[in-house]
This record gives structure tokens, sequence and C-alpha cells, in this order.
């Protein structure tokens, strides 16, 4: 039976990568010696994958890539732009596990002889990418983006049923189901645009992101609701309002530079170079043979087997 039969179509996009890092310092390492491949973040992120199927049922499905985890044309906006992530003495690798880095081409392996689409986009992280698929498919199908990654939240959108399936607390068996209601419950934000102008003022030290002096989730959210929009809220600011003063005032001010920029590196790109592709769930396994050397390699009997049980295909 065909893994879509029966099934309205809904698209999943995973941020492959806060799956895999998720996985890898979730997932025991089993390994009797160091002298066996590391596979935990391998069995993690196809276990999540099988969840997440299961418990969702979507009918297309892409594992979004950061072909460009820090773009150039983003730090040429904002030079401290994901810095501290940065290996020691380069100004382009980003520091990773020793015992991850060589599980992820393990994984992409995996997807292509499972038949399960990765997509990247040259110049492009992950983000712009999830966000160009959910801007494609508004009105096609209904979308649920998988990260652990709060930037993405920007992309919640209830008029083109596009949704975050948020794992930055319950993981995949429990994430936090993000529409607009959830954004004005948590954050008192109205939509993915308020979300991402409140992000912009509050900003991220974990994507090297300073934001504006004394102002944090909640005042950020205040003035955003006040205003309407943070360049309302800078035309206010510029013209003067009265409302505005003190040291709100002074470090808005001061942050001019910072506020001329960040709505840019923080807005998720809708129409990265993309490639057109089929997201369909697949109907048989692309490669048997690539799928059995992989399992047999690294021992992914069993997190292979649920995931083909998830898909149908086992």
């Amino acid at each position: 039976m065909p893994p879509d039969e029966g099934r309205l179509p809904r698209l999943m996009l995973l941020d492959s990568a806060s799956l895999y890092f998720r996985a890898f310092y979730g997932v025991p390492d089993r390994r009797g010696s160091t002298g066996e491949a590391p596979t935990n973040a391998v069995r993690g992120f196809l276990d999540m994958l099988s969840t997440l199927l299961t418990a969702h049922r979507p009918t297309h499905l892409a594992a979004c890539w950061d072909e460009a985890w820090r773009p150039q044309w983003r730090v040429d906006l904002l030079p401290t732009y994901k810095t501290h992530r940065l290996t020691e003495g380069s100004d382009a690798v980003e520091e990773s596990p020793q015992d991850l880095t060589p599980q992820v081409p393990v994984i992409r392996e995996a997807l292509a002889a499972v038949g399960l689409a990765r997509v990247g986009a040259a110049d492009h992280e992950a983000d712009d990418v999830i966000g160009t698929l959910a801007t494609r498919n508004h009105g096609v199908m209904p979308v649920d983006i998988v990260t652990g990654d709060r930037d993405l939240l920007q992309l919640v959108d209830d008029a083109h049923a596009v949704r975050v399936l948020y794992t930055g607390k319950g993981g995949v068996r429990e994430p936090d189901v993000v529409t607009e209601a959830f954004l004005r419950e948590r954050y008192g934000v109205p939509n993915g645009d308020a979300y991402l102008d409140m992000s912009v003022l509050r900003g991220d030290t974990s994507d090297g992101l300073p934001g504006v002096k004394g102002i944090g989730d909640k005042t950020a959210s205040a003035l955003v609701t006040e205003y309407g929009s943070l360049a309302a809220l800078r035309r206010a600011v510029a013209q003067g309002d009265p409302a505005i003063r003190g040291a709100r005032r002074s470090n808005l001010e001061a942050a001019a530079d910072y506020l001329d920029v960040a709505p840019r590196v923080v807005r998720v790109v809708r129409d990265a170079p993309v490639p057109q592709l089929d997201l369909a769930l697949p109907a048989q396994v692309a490669d048997r043979m690539a799928l059995d050397e992989l399992t047999a390699r690294y021992g992914l009997e069993n997190p292979v087997g649920r995931l083909l049980t998830a898909l149908g295909l086992a």
C-alpha cells in the first residue's frame, strides 16, 4: 500500500542539524571500544524520524540541510553572527564534536538509500530552505516544521497552515505544537512576524546577536505589541515619542546600527535557490543494496527497521 493512501497531504520539514545534534547528546554511545565507528547520532536521528512519521503522519518530507551554516552575506551584515561557534583559529569551520562529525555523512547516506529527500541551497542555511519550502506550499498543503531552534517560530502562520513542532523541551515525543495561539500565550505576540521583531530586539547570544541593552522577552513583546512592529517602534524613537524616554530611549538609539541590519540577518529567507524536488514519501526503498550494506556496516538493524515500518516499507 502506498504510504500516502488515505491521508490528507501534509509536508514535514526537518531542521536536520537541530535533530542530529540533539541525538548525539541524548543517545548513549554504546561502542565496545574507541576503535568502532560512533553511531549514536545516526541511531537517534533515525529513531526521531520514525517517531515523527508515526505521530504526525506526513505524506511529504524534506530533511533540510545547511549548505552554508554561516552564510557570508549574513556575516557581512553582522560580523558577530555565530562567531562563538567557529573552530578556534578558523573564520569558516563550525566547531563540532569529534565523534559527531563522521556520523553526518552516514545520516546523508541513510536518507538517500531509503529515498527521503535531503534539501539544501547554495549560500543558505537550513532555516532558509525551510522558509522557502514552507512558502512554496502555502495553499498547497499544511506544513509542520520540526526544530529545536526558536528562530523558526517566525514562520508560524495559521492562515497558511504552517506550524512548528518545537523540540527544545519535550523532544520529538512531546514537542510544543506552536501555532499563533501558542505565540500569544507564551510570548505575548500575535504572529510569526511579531515574533521576528521581538527576537531582534531581545537578541540571541547563541547566534551572536547582541539585541538591545536592557530589553528581554517581556519588554520586547510589550514594545512590539504597543507599536505594532519594530519598524514602527523605530519611527517613534526617531520622531521623539515622549513615551519612550530615559534609559530605554538611550539604549534603542545606541543600538541603531544593530537594528539597521539585524532584521535582515534574523529573517528567514523565503525565496532561496532551493531545487524543485519530489518530496513525497517513498513508495519503495530507493536503494535496497546500499541500505542493507549501510545497516550491516554500522549495526543499524533496529533503527532502520523501525524507520521502514513507520514508512510502511517493512
